[in-house]
């Protein structure tokens, strides 16, 4: 008699959703955390938290996949569950941006920053929507705003130390001692050095190590995923260009070779993104303006 196979618990779907979200299986990742709510719902113990995080995670495959009205719904769900959730707000802020709805985009950016005023997506897409109104509505758009809701002040707190003590924790972590720096750009000229030679693999192993002795040197990251382009390892390029913006969100080579890897990975949609941010901030790139075209005729 064949042996009944076991169901997957909610922790091991969500942890395949992770998994098929990190290699640009969008589509995949949402069907995944479906069933992971599923579980969670049939368990008869409805953590809201872990809810609210699956619905997250929901919203952000939804996102990525351009489907922005379910990234509404699932973040909305997600913020009933636990009010101002970060993660949720930012994704629901650049869905409603992608829907054209600058208004409600501009409230749930502006409520991050009341949460945390250090995180540079809510503060560039605030930029972006105070732009959009003062186009739409002229000078007097704040008055057509809907209202932005208070951050309690318990809430506020509680978020912000919780970020604060984690941003503490990985600066005691990220910040490196002057043997440290010495040891780590050593270590980058000799991946620098492979890469001239055209070999890859070896200049990818170099930067690695380098990184372990200073993971805050933007060029070494964007250095290996230019390696990882040159491999053909494209989700590995993705990643470490995260990376570098993260670092620096206007970072000219890592939104060239994010969008290179994501052209790779057949993700035009993000490959596109990528190009016209990096065009809002160096326009005449020629280089990009040709990969944009390029990459428009596939869609």
């Amino acid at each position: 008699m064949p042996q009944k196979r076991r169901s997957q618990s909610w922790t091991e779907l969500k942890q395949a959703g992770n998994e098929c979200f990190k290699t640009g299986q969008y589509g995949e990742a949402a069907f995944i955390y479906s069933q992971a709510i599923k579980e969670v719902e049939l368990s008869g113990k409805k953590n809201p938290e872990d809810l609210s995080i699956l619905y997250s995670n929901r919203a952000a495959s939804y996102l990525k996949d351009g489907n922005c009205g379910e990234c509404v719904k699932d973040c909305t769900v997600s913020l009933d569950l636990v009010p101002f959730g970060i993660k949720p707000l930012l994704r629901r802020a650049a869905a409603y941006e992608a829907l054209e709805r600058y208004r409600l985009a501009y409230v749930d950016y502006k409520t991050v920053l009341q949460i945390d005023c250090n995180i540079p997506a809510a503060h560039d897409g605030t930029n972006r929507m105070t732009k959009c109104l003062t186009e739409v509505d002229g000078l007097s758009w704040r008055e057509k705003l809907p209202p932005i809701p208070t951050v309690p002040m318990a809430i506020k707190e509680k978020l912000s130390s919780a970020t604060q003590h984690n941003g503490t924790r990985e600066k005691e972590k990220s910040v490196p001692g002057e043997d440290s720096i010495k040891k780590a750009l050593s270590l980058k000229e000799e991946g620098n050095a492979l890469v001239k030679k055209t070999e890859y693999k070896k200049a990818i192993e170099k930067y690695t190590q380098s990184l372990k002795h200073n993971s805050s040197e933007i060029t070494t990251y964007t250095n290996r995923a230019l390696c990882y382009l040159s491999v053909k390892m494209y989700v590995e390029a993705v990643r470490d260009c995260d990376e570098s913006l993260r670092l620096d969100s206007a970072n000219i080579k890592a939104l060239y070779r994010r969008a290179q890897a994501h052209k790779g990975l057949k993700d035009y949609k993000a490959c596109v993104e990528d190009l016209n941010s990096l065009l809002k901030v160096e326009p005449k790139n020629t280089a990009a303006q040709n990969l944009l075209l390029e990459v428009q005729k596939k869609k």
